[in-house]
Protein backbone atom coordinates (compact mmCIF):
# COMPACT_ATOMS: atom_id res chain seq x y z
CA UNK A 1 0.00 0.00 0.00
CA UNK A 2 1.03 3.04 -0.67
CA UNK A 3 1.41 5.50 2.12
CA UNK A 4 -1.00 8.70 2.23
CA UNK A 5 -0.25 12.43 2.59
CA UNK A 6 2.97 11.32 0.58
CA UNK A 7 5.83 14.72 0.25
CA UNK A 8 7.96 15.88 -1.62
CA UNK A 9 10.25 17.42 0.89
CA UNK A 10 10.70 15.54 3.44
CA UNK A 11 7.01 15.71 5.19
CA UNK A 12 3.39 15.86 5.17
CA UNK A 13 1.71 17.29 2.23
CA UNK A 14 -1.31 19.21 2.80
CA UNK A 15 -2.37 19.16 -0.56
CA UNK A 16 -3.14 15.62 -0.01
CA UNK A 17 -4.89 16.02 3.21
CA UNK A 18 -6.74 18.75 1.72
CA UNK A 19 -7.83 17.07 -1.10
CA UNK A 20 -9.27 14.24 1.38
CA UNK A 21 -11.04 16.44 3.57
CA UNK A 22 -13.03 18.06 0.02
CA UNK A 23 -13.94 14.41 -0.50
CA UNK A 24 -15.31 13.79 2.70
CA UNK A 25 -16.90 17.09 2.53
CA UNK A 26 -18.56 16.01 -0.85
CA UNK A 27 -19.40 12.72 0.75
CA UNK A 28 -21.96 14.70 3.05
CA UNK A 29 -19.56 15.46 5.96
CA UNK A 30 -19.68 19.45 6.37
CA UNK A 31 -16.72 20.79 7.46
CA UNK A 32 -16.09 23.21 10.71
CA UNK A 33 -15.90 26.98 10.41
CA UNK A 34 -12.33 28.53 10.63
CA UNK A 35 -11.03 29.43 14.30
CA UNK A 36 -11.48 32.67 15.66
CA UNK A 37 -8.65 35.01 15.46
CA UNK A 38 -6.92 36.34 18.98
CA UNK A 39 -7.76 39.84 18.86
CA UNK A 40 -5.16 40.73 21.54
CA UNK A 41 -2.56 40.02 18.37
CA UNK A 42 -4.14 42.21 16.16
CA UNK A 43 -5.98 39.13 14.66
CA UNK A 44 -3.03 37.39 13.21
CA UNK A 45 -3.08 34.45 15.63
CA UNK A 46 -5.24 31.48 15.17
CA UNK A 47 -6.21 28.41 17.23
CA UNK A 48 -6.10 25.57 15.13
CA UNK A 49 -8.03 22.35 15.47
CA UNK A 50 -8.29 19.14 12.87
CA UNK A 51 -11.92 20.83 11.81
CA UNK A 52 -10.55 24.25 10.42
CA UNK A 53 -6.62 23.09 9.51
CA UNK A 54 -7.54 23.32 5.85
CA UNK A 55 -9.28 26.73 6.16
CA UNK A 56 -7.53 28.49 8.63
CA UNK A 57 -3.57 26.95 7.19
CA UNK A 58 -3.93 25.20 3.94
CA UNK A 59 -5.88 27.70 2.46
CA UNK A 60 -4.61 31.06 3.75
CA UNK A 61 -0.89 29.73 2.71
CA UNK A 62 -1.71 30.13 -0.23
CA UNK A 63 -2.34 34.10 -0.31
CA UNK A 64 -0.23 34.39 2.93
CA UNK A 65 2.61 32.57 5.07
CA UNK A 66 1.50 30.70 7.43
CA UNK A 67 3.89 29.50 10.69
CA UNK A 68 2.04 26.64 12.52
CA UNK A 69 3.26 26.14 16.59
CA UNK A 70 2.55 22.95 17.79
CA UNK A 71 2.77 23.44 21.51
CA UNK A 72 1.05 21.49 24.91
CA UNK A 73 -0.03 23.05 27.81
CA UNK A 74 2.73 20.59 29.68
CA UNK A 75 5.53 21.40 27.83
CA UNK A 76 7.63 24.23 29.20
CA UNK A 77 10.01 25.14 26.36
CA UNK A 78 6.20 25.37 24.20
CA UNK A 79 5.39 28.34 27.03
CA UNK A 80 8.50 30.44 26.76
CA UNK A 81 9.02 30.20 22.66
CA UNK A 82 4.99 31.08 22.07
CA UNK A 83 5.12 34.19 23.63
CA UNK A 84 7.60 34.98 21.11
CA UNK A 85 6.18 33.68 18.13
CA UNK A 86 2.73 35.88 19.11
CA UNK A 87 4.83 38.41 19.94
CA UNK A 88 6.30 38.68 16.40
CA UNK A 89 3.21 37.87 14.61
CA UNK A 90 1.43 40.98 16.08
CA UNK A 91 4.44 43.14 14.88
CA UNK A 92 4.21 41.85 11.45
CA UNK A 93 0.67 43.15 11.36
CA UNK A 94 -0.28 40.53 8.96
CA UNK A 95 2.74 40.39 6.71
CA UNK A 96 2.30 36.78 7.92
CA UNK A 97 0.33 34.47 10.55
CA UNK A 98 0.52 31.82 13.61
CA UNK A 99 -1.58 29.16 14.09
CA UNK A 100 -1.29 27.35 17.55
CA UNK A 101 -1.88 23.84 17.06
CA UNK A 102 -2.65 21.99 20.77
CA UNK A 103 -1.05 18.54 19.89
CA UNK A 104 -3.17 16.44 22.76
CA UNK A 105 -6.14 18.01 21.65
CA UNK A 106 -5.53 17.18 18.00
CA UNK A 107 -3.83 13.79 18.11
CA UNK A 108 -4.60 12.99 14.05
CA UNK A 109 -3.07 16.03 13.40
CA UNK A 110 -0.25 15.69 15.47
CA UNK A 111 0.24 12.59 13.93
CA UNK A 112 -0.23 13.73 10.03
CA UNK A 113 2.01 16.35 10.91
CA UNK A 114 4.92 13.82 12.63
CA UNK A 115 5.24 15.60 15.37
CA UNK A 116 8.32 13.84 17.21
CA UNK A 117 9.01 16.20 20.13
CA UNK A 118 7.27 19.98 20.81
CA UNK A 119 7.76 22.69 20.79
CA UNK A 120 7.86 22.02 16.60
CA UNK A 121 7.25 24.89 14.50
CA UNK A 122 6.99 24.80 10.33
CA UNK A 123 6.14 27.13 7.82
CA UNK A 124 3.55 26.86 5.25
CA UNK A 125 3.41 28.29 1.96
CA UNK A 126 1.06 27.42 -0.78
CA UNK A 127 0.15 24.72 0.99
CA UNK A 128 3.10 22.81 1.75
CA UNK A 129 5.93 22.56 4.78
CA UNK A 130 8.86 24.18 3.55
CA UNK A 131 10.81 24.79 6.93
CA UNK A 132 10.51 24.32 10.10
CA UNK A 133 13.00 23.89 13.64
CA UNK A 134 12.55 22.73 16.85
CA UNK A 135 12.85 23.39 20.78
CA UNK A 136 12.57 27.07 21.86
CA UNK A 137 15.45 29.45 20.66
CA UNK A 138 15.94 33.05 21.59
CA UNK A 139 13.93 36.04 19.66
CA UNK A 140 16.59 36.84 17.80
CA UNK A 141 17.12 33.96 15.93
CA UNK A 142 13.67 33.44 15.71
CA UNK A 143 13.61 36.53 14.09
CA UNK A 144 16.38 35.40 10.77
CA UNK A 145 14.24 32.20 10.73
CA UNK A 146 11.31 34.03 9.93
CA UNK A 147 13.12 36.54 8.08
CA UNK A 148 14.43 33.36 5.95
CA UNK A 149 10.32 32.18 5.46
CA UNK A 150 9.45 35.28 4.13
CA UNK A 151 12.40 35.37 1.53
CA UNK A 152 11.58 31.75 0.32
CA UNK A 153 7.77 32.82 0.12
CA UNK A 154 8.92 36.20 -1.87
CA UNK A 155 10.89 33.63 -4.22
CA UNK A 156 7.95 31.25 -4.67
CA UNK A 157 5.71 34.41 -6.02
CA UNK A 158 4.07 35.24 -2.90
CA UNK A 159 3.44 39.03 -2.43
CA UNK A 160 4.93 39.55 1.03
CA UNK A 161 5.33 43.27 1.80
CA UNK A 162 7.91 43.79 5.21
CA UNK A 163 6.27 46.48 7.87
CA UNK A 164 7.80 49.53 8.00
CA UNK A 165 11.73 48.78 9.99
CA UNK A 166 11.31 45.47 9.52
CA UNK A 167 14.62 45.16 7.60
CA UNK A 168 16.34 46.55 10.57
CA UNK A 169 14.85 44.80 12.71
CA UNK A 170 16.30 41.42 10.81
CA UNK A 171 19.44 42.76 10.82
CA UNK A 172 19.39 43.58 14.33
CA UNK A 173 18.62 40.11 14.76
CA UNK A 174 20.98 38.34 11.84
CA UNK A 175 24.21 40.10 14.02
CA UNK A 176 22.67 38.85 17.67
CA UNK A 177 21.97 35.47 16.34
CA UNK A 178 25.60 35.15 14.69
CA UNK A 179 26.98 36.89 17.53
CA UNK A 180 25.32 34.86 20.86
CA UNK A 181 27.72 32.36 22.35
CA UNK A 182 26.93 28.62 22.59
CA UNK A 183 24.17 28.91 19.57
CA UNK A 184 24.84 27.27 16.09
CA UNK A 185 24.39 28.61 12.96
CA UNK A 186 20.18 29.32 11.98
CA UNK A 187 19.03 27.28 10.65
CA UNK A 188 20.27 24.21 13.14
CA UNK A 189 18.10 21.64 13.13
CA UNK A 190 15.14 23.07 10.70
CA UNK A 191 13.70 21.07 7.88
CA UNK A 192 14.50 21.66 4.22
CA UNK A 193 13.50 24.46 2.06
CA UNK A 194 10.31 24.27 -0.03
CA UNK A 195 8.87 25.05 -3.13
CA UNK A 196 10.60 28.54 -4.83
CA UNK A 197 13.59 27.63 -2.91
CA UNK A 198 16.63 29.09 -5.12
CA UNK A 199 14.14 30.80 -7.26
CA UNK A 200 14.97 34.24 -8.59
CA UNK A 201 12.90 37.11 -6.85
CA UNK A 202 9.31 37.46 -8.98
CA UNK A 203 9.42 34.03 -10.81
CA UNK A 204 7.14 31.25 -10.23
CA UNK A 205 8.45 27.70 -8.70
CA UNK A 206 9.89 25.61 -11.37
CA UNK A 207 6.96 23.50 -13.00
CA UNK A 208 8.73 20.14 -12.40
CA UNK A 209 8.00 20.44 -9.13
CA UNK A 210 4.12 21.17 -9.62
CA UNK A 211 4.52 18.07 -12.32
CA UNK A 212 5.53 15.62 -9.32
CA UNK A 213 2.78 17.00 -7.06
CA UNK A 214 0.26 16.44 -9.39
CA UNK A 215 1.85 13.07 -10.61
CA UNK A 216 2.35 12.09 -6.87
CA UNK A 217 -1.22 13.04 -5.98
CA UNK A 218 -2.49 10.62 -8.83
CA UNK A 219 -0.03 7.82 -7.44
CA UNK A 220 1.60 7.88 -11.00
CA UNK A 221 5.28 7.85 -9.24
CA UNK A 222 6.91 7.36 -12.77
CA UNK A 223 5.21 10.43 -13.88
CA UNK A 224 6.69 11.99 -10.48
CA UNK A 225 10.11 10.55 -11.22
CA UNK A 226 10.08 12.02 -14.39
CA UNK A 227 9.44 15.45 -13.19
CA UNK A 228 12.40 15.75 -10.38
CA UNK A 229 14.77 14.01 -13.32
CA UNK A 230 14.11 16.15 -15.88
CA UNK A 231 14.58 19.58 -12.83
CA UNK A 232 17.80 17.77 -12.23
CA UNK A 233 19.03 17.84 -15.54
CA UNK A 234 18.63 21.57 -15.64
CA UNK A 235 19.56 21.97 -12.21
CA UNK A 236 21.91 19.17 -10.40
CA UNK A 237 22.13 21.10 -7.53
CA UNK A 238 19.07 21.76 -6.53
CA UNK A 239 18.22 20.18 -3.18
CA UNK A 240 14.14 19.72 -3.73
CA UNK A 241 14.59 17.63 -6.32
CA UNK A 242 17.04 15.42 -5.23
CA UNK A 243 15.25 14.76 -1.82
CA UNK A 244 11.96 14.68 -4.48
CA UNK A 245 13.50 12.07 -6.45
CA UNK A 246 15.06 10.07 -3.29
CA UNK A 247 11.53 9.82 -2.13
CA UNK A 248 9.72 8.90 -4.94
CA UNK A 249 12.41 5.53 -5.36
CA UNK A 250 11.71 5.10 -1.42
CA UNK A 251 7.88 4.88 -2.45
CA UNK A 252 8.28 2.48 -5.65
CA UNK A 253 11.03 0.07 -3.85
CA UNK A 254 8.28 -0.11 -0.38
CA UNK A 255 5.62 -0.68 -2.82
CA UNK A 256 7.33 -3.68 -4.91
CA UNK A 257 8.30 -5.66 -1.59
CA UNK A 258 6.16 -8.49 0.40
CA UNK A 259 6.35 -6.77 3.76
CA UNK A 260 5.68 -9.69 5.61
CA UNK A 261 8.28 -11.91 3.75
CA UNK A 262 10.81 -9.09 4.34
CA UNK A 263 10.40 -8.82 7.91
CA UNK A 264 10.69 -13.20 8.25
CA UNK A 265 13.71 -12.52 6.37
CA UNK A 266 15.29 -9.80 7.96
CA UNK A 267 14.52 -11.67 11.29
CA UNK A 268 16.16 -14.86 10.01
CA UNK A 269 19.11 -13.40 8.37
CA UNK A 270 20.47 -10.29 10.19
CA UNK A 271 23.36 -10.09 8.56
CA UNK A 272 22.14 -10.15 5.01
CA UNK A 273 22.31 -6.63 3.47
CA UNK A 274 19.68 -6.92 1.04
CA UNK A 275 16.46 -8.30 3.57
CA UNK A 276 17.81 -5.77 6.10
CA UNK A 277 17.81 -3.07 3.51
CA UNK A 278 14.09 -3.76 2.41
CA UNK A 279 12.55 -3.59 6.43
CA UNK A 280 15.06 -0.20 7.02
CA UNK A 281 13.15 1.02 3.68
CA UNK A 282 9.57 0.05 5.35
CA UNK A 283 10.51 1.71 8.48
CA UNK A 284 11.54 4.88 7.07
CA UNK A 285 8.20 5.03 5.06
CA UNK A 286 6.90 4.66 7.79
CA UNK A 287 8.04 7.72 10.10
CA UNK A 288 10.11 5.02 12.00
CA UNK A 289 13.83 6.61 10.76
CA UNK A 290 15.27 6.14 13.90
CA UNK A 291 14.96 2.63 13.37
CA UNK A 292 15.61 2.19 9.98
CA UNK A 293 19.32 3.98 10.71
CA UNK A 294 19.70 1.76 13.65
CA UNK A 295 18.81 -1.79 11.60
CA UNK A 296 21.42 -0.68 9.13
CA UNK A 297 23.92 0.54 11.99
CA UNK A 298 23.94 -2.95 13.30
CA UNK A 299 24.40 -4.23 9.50
CA UNK A 300 27.39 -2.47 9.49
CA UNK A 301 28.54 -3.59 12.98
CA UNK A 302 28.24 -7.38 12.33
CA UNK A 303 29.46 -7.19 8.40
CA UNK A 304 32.85 -6.54 6.54
CA UNK A 305 34.12 -6.30 2.84
CA UNK A 306 31.50 -5.69 0.45
CA UNK A 307 28.62 -6.21 2.53
CA UNK A 308 29.50 -3.66 4.72
CA UNK A 309 30.04 -1.11 2.30
CA UNK A 310 26.96 -2.28 0.88
CA UNK A 311 25.14 -1.16 3.91
CA UNK A 312 26.97 1.46 4.71
CA UNK A 313 26.01 3.10 1.21
CA UNK A 314 22.22 2.22 1.27
CA UNK A 315 21.73 3.92 5.09
CA UNK A 316 23.58 7.23 3.45
CA UNK A 317 21.28 7.43 0.74
CA UNK A 318 17.98 6.78 3.56
CA UNK A 319 19.98 9.94 5.31
CA UNK A 320 18.72 11.77 2.35
CA UNK A 321 15.37 11.50 2.91
CA UNK A 322 15.56 13.77 5.58
CA UNK A 323 16.96 17.40 6.22
CA UNK A 324 20.60 17.32 7.06
CA UNK A 325 20.24 18.87 10.23
CA UNK A 326 17.45 16.30 11.50
CA UNK A 327 18.67 15.07 15.46
CA UNK A 328 18.55 11.59 13.93
CA UNK A 329 20.09 12.12 11.00
CA UNK A 330 23.24 13.60 12.78
CA UNK A 331 22.96 10.90 15.38
CA UNK A 332 23.05 8.13 13.03
CA UNK A 333 26.14 10.00 10.96
CA UNK A 334 27.66 9.92 14.40
CA UNK A 335 27.17 6.27 15.05
CA UNK A 336 28.29 5.55 11.53
CA UNK A 337 31.76 7.22 11.66
CA UNK A 338 31.91 5.87 15.03
CA UNK A 339 31.80 2.00 13.47
CA UNK A 340 34.11 3.17 10.18
CA UNK A 341 37.20 5.07 12.18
Amino acid sequence: MQPRDFSLYGAVDLGARQAAAQRRQQAGQSQSQPGAPDSANGGFVFDVTEETFNADVVERSRTTPVIMDLWAEWCGPCKQLSPVLEKLAAEAGGQWILAKVDVDANPQLSAALQVQSIPMVVAVLGGQLVDGFLGAMPEAQVRQWIGQVLAAAEKAGMAVTAPAGAAETAEVADSEADSEPGRGQPGDGRAPRGPGAGVPPGQAMPPGYAEAREAMERGDLDGAAKAFEQELAANPADPVAKAGLAQVNLIRRVTSYDQAQARRDAAEHPSDVDAQARVADIELASGRAEEAFNRLLGVVRRTSGEERDQARLHLVSLFDLLPPNDPQVKKARSALSALLF
